[in-house]
């Protein structure tokens, strides 16, 4: 029997789409929040009503998530659910989650299959994941997935605030037991679902177990927070748990310890909760791939319950797992995917020698990733010939990536019609990015015949990217009317600046009523850009008062940022006497930039309680970062209490850039406990560059065991950077400072390697 369901906030929003659905739109709502929220009860609660209309539900799982997802979602017809649960194992599939975001982008943009209603669910780790930008010059792993969520995640609360109490109390007066029941626990805390779910108990087991039933359970948390797979193998946890024992708890264990430890696990502790529960991985039911090994018959595992899942990632993430975990990692599984996952974790922990065994066993495993991470090595031991082997061997396992490298490098040979067959290659299993990248080239070189071919051979899959380079080049050819026609078609094949480029065509040609008809249009399918692109060419002219109106009008269409982009196109126009109201509408819109500038020009004015005023406005409205830029500001002005104030604040509006430069200056300002306070709390949050960052200016400033205290601290978290084209092997330059104090790198307990062999492959 399932709870009374309480209706909350969040379901508004979720009931909208589902209206919107039945009114022939496709939509999409992705909730984002911890486990035991309730997300996949508001999404199964919002759907009944399309249950009763005889609408479908489609849940893609075998033989994986990804795989049934990336071979069906072209097959998806009109009123149908698509029910992504634990998004992650879609989105965040290293071999298919760009190319799953760009089929659900597809399907939800196709105006034959309306209406769609796609509902997920994701961590909010995930979702900050796969939102965040790349850094300058890095690749962008996740740039589709991040453009497909845009707009259309939804952040459940973790608590039931007072309204959400007192229905829940309603209920149970009513004779809801369960819910009664989970109030009389709860009500205090407000955490309902949590306590439904069986979160208590389950922390309890774990806590309060045998010390064998803890030591499977950590090594199990430790598996799932570095990347492997749900389904552990009964082998791989009992191997990889000896280690986290003390000497006298494993001195004393019996012969069937890990029976009775896993006995005790998956018994349930709340209604069919438990903190493990056994699973039977199914078969391969189709022949493997070429080059790819048969991982053998079914296996007996378990999978960790999510809620102590999640309560590993929080409260283990200072830890580096002990010799025992990585050993069973290299001898126990098999899956590629988990061997290069954790082959990337060792890395990024300087667990050097582990991270050559895992690679390698990975690349044997059949892993791309593996295979072109090895290939990088050979690149940076200047054998490129060694690196290209690498590279085809990655391609012939089905590696998009490295087709396209495989092109990219004929491309710089100046070989064209081998890098051409290539890309050809890869578009044939969807990707059009190297053809385009190559016509591109072409057409920098003056070849504008071969581009255009290029960009038609994309286009012709309906790529839209590939549609407006071919219009761009149609335009500049004089031929407005195909340039117009293949405008629209990007439009409809869901690129967002299309009719922008359109607008700015039909202006820049004297059709300036043509160019705002074609800008409402966009509008009234919740496009802005035409607008603004627009509003560009009228300030370019100087014509403020036409640029001010078209402004007006995206902001009326419901763009948040259009305010704050007429606020600064004052400022560049040389208007200093922004209003406080104007400046106000300028902050509480979206544009981060149009706020910093405005903060910028109060402070320079000598207004320092104006600047002040407006930050904190915009920390308000969860922009931080307006904040921390004041309090650089005031840190070149060398009013350094001001600035740490600043920077405090900033820390607690939840900025962890913030964090790092609070903890420098709290360093060099002598309070070294402070700083190293500031540099934990990063930590605990999964960011080791503020303990890196200190354990530098303690080695510079000849405190070399204070240092290296710090500098094994961040290594445990993890230096990670933003990855570059294969893997985090990449980028050396976050862990150069260990490399300077341990060559070698770190053996599991911390001690440092005497190996060579974990720097080389």
């Amino acid at each position: 029997m399932l709870p009374g369901y309480v209706w909350r906030e969040h379901d508004q929003i979720i009931a909208e789409a589902v209206d919107a659905a039945t009114e022939g739109q496709s939509r999409m709502v992705v909730l984002v929040g911890s486990s035991s929220t309730g997300k996949t009860r508001a999404c199964w609660e919002a759907v009944q009503p399309l249950a009763k209309a005889g609408w479908r539900l489609w849940h893609p799982f075998d033989p994986t998530r990804a795989d049934a997802a990336l071979a069906d979602l072209q097959h998806v017809r009109p009123r149908t659910v698509v029910w992504l649960n634990e998004a992650q194992h879609y989105l965040g599939d290293t071999r298919a989650g760009e190319q799953i975001a760009a089929a659900v982008h597809a399907l939800l943009t196709d105006s034959g299959r309306r209406p769609v209603l796609v509902l997920g669910t994701l961590w909010p780790e995930y979702a900050r994941q796969y939102s965040a930008l790349p850094t300058p010059g890095n690749a962008d792993p996740h740039s589709r997935v991040r453009e497909l969520l845009a707009g259309r995640t939804l952040t459940m609360p973790e608590i039931f605030n007072a309204p959400a109490l007192t229905a829940a109390a309603q209920l149970a007066m009513n004779g809801d037991q369960l819910l009664a029941g989970a109030l009389t626990r709860a009500a205090d805390s407000g955490r309902v679902t949590q306590d439904l779910a069986g979160a208590p108990e389950l922390l309890r087991a774990y806590e309060h177990g045998s010390p064998a039933a803890r030591a499977l359970l950590e090594a199990a948390m430790d598996a799932r927070r570095l990347g492997v797979g749900l389904h552990l193998p009964i082998t791989f946890l009992a191997e990889a748990a000896l280690d986290y024992f003390d000497d006298s708890d494993l001195h004393s264990l019996g012969d069937d310890w890990a029976e009775a430890a896993f006995a005790e696990l998956t018994r349930p502790v709340h209604g069919k909760q438990a903190a493990l529960r056994r699973v039977l991985n199914r078969p391969p039911r189709h022949p493997p791939k070429a080059g790819l090994q048969y991982t053998g018959p079914a296996v007996s595992a378990y999978r960790l319950a999510d809620y102590l899942e999640q309560h590993g990632r929080a409260t283990r993430r200072r830890l580096c797992p002990p010799a025992s975990f990585w050993h069973a990692a290299c001898t126990c599984l098999t899956l590629p995917d988990d061997l290069s996952a954790l082959s990337q974790e060792a890395e990024v922990r300087f667990r050097l020698v582990w991270a050559h065994a895992l690679r390698h066993r990975a690349a044997a495993s059949g892993s791309a990733t593996a295979i072109l991470e090895l290939a990088l090595f050979r690149d940076n031991a200047d054998d490129p010939a060694g690196a290209e082997e690498f590279i085809r061997q990655a391609a012939a396992i089905g590696s998009l990536f490295a087709l396209e490298e495989m092109a990219r490098r004929r491309l710089q040979a100046g070989d064209y019609g081998e890098a051409e067959s290539i890309a050809l290659q890869a578009a044939n299993q969807g990707s059009m990015r190297t053809l385009i990248q190559l016509g591109q080239k072409r057409e920098r070189d003056g070849d504008h015949a071969g581009a255009e071919r290029n960009y038609k051979q994309a286009a012709n899959t309906g790529d839209a990217e590939a549609l407006v380079r071919l219009a761009w080049m149609r335009q500049k050819a004089g031929d407005q009317s195909s340039a117009e026609k293949l405008y629209r078609q990007a439009a409809e094949a869901g690129d967002p600046l299309a009719l922008r480029n359109l607008a700015w065509m039909l202006q820049e040609t004297g059709d300036q009523a043509g160019a705002e008809e074609v800008a409402l249009q966009a509008a009234s399918q919740g496009n802005t850009h035409a607008f603004k692109g627009l509003a560009q060419i009228h300030e370019r002219d100087r014509d403020y008062a036409g640029a001010e109106r078209l402004l007006k009008r995206a902001a009326d269409a419901g763009d948040a940022e259009a305010l704050g982009d007429l606020t600064m196109m004052w400022v560049r126009a040389g208007d200093q006497s922004i209003t406080e109201e104007v400046a106000c509408q300028a902050v509480d819109s979206a544009n981060a930039r149009a706020t910093h500038k405005l903060v910028q020009m109060r402070e320079q004015a000598g207004d320092r309680a104006g600047a002040e005023r407006l930050a904190h406005r915009a920390a308000n409205s969860a922009k931080p970062e307006v904040l921390l830029a004041l309090s650089l500001m005031r840190v070149k002005a060398e009013d350094h209490a001001s600035a740490q104030k600043l920077a405090c604040q900033a820390v607690e509006f939840g900025s962890t850039r913030a964090l790092r430069e609070l903890a420098q200056m709290r360093e060099q300002a002598g309070d070294r406990a402070g700083a190293e306070r500031l540099a934990h709390r990063a930590a605990n949050s999964g960011d080791a560059f503020v303990l890196r960052r200190l354990a530098e200016l303690r080695l510079k400033a000849g405190d070399r065991a204070s240092a290296e205290n710090l500098a094994q601290q961040a290594a445990n978290v993890g230096l990670r950077s933003s990855w570059g084209a294969f893997s985090v092997v990449v980028h050396a330059e976050p862990r150069h400072l260990l490399r300077t104090m341990w060559p070698y790198g770190l053996d599991a307990d911390g001690t440092p390697s005497s190996e060579e062999r974990g720097l080389n492959p």
